[in-house]
């Protein structure tokens, strides 16, 4: 699982920002939820559950504003807040 992630964060920036678009945007809460069961952690599982279903519909935003800023996904990143 870990090397899905990373194959995610070494993809180009044009692909991370087409994903960022809505109903599209369901893969990055998905890979959230995977990141979780890699992790063995229940938050980062519920987390991605909570970003896949009702926060999907504001989530593509921050998805966008972080893939352009930072690089990944919001909580995707090796570094999430630096």
């Amino acid at each position: 699982m870990n090397d899905l992630l990373k194959a995610i964060d070494e993809m180009p920036l044009l692909i991370k920002v087409i994903l960022c678009i809505p109903c599209i945007d369901v893969f990055y809460g998905i890979c959230r939820i995977v990141k979780g069961v890699s992790k063995n952690d229940v938050v980062w599982v519920i987390l991605g559950i909570l970003t896949v279903f009702p926060g999907a519909f504001f989530m593509w935003i921050l998805d966008l504003v972080w893939v352009l800023v930072k690089g990944h996904a919001l909580l995707l990143g090796e570094e999430m807040f630096s």
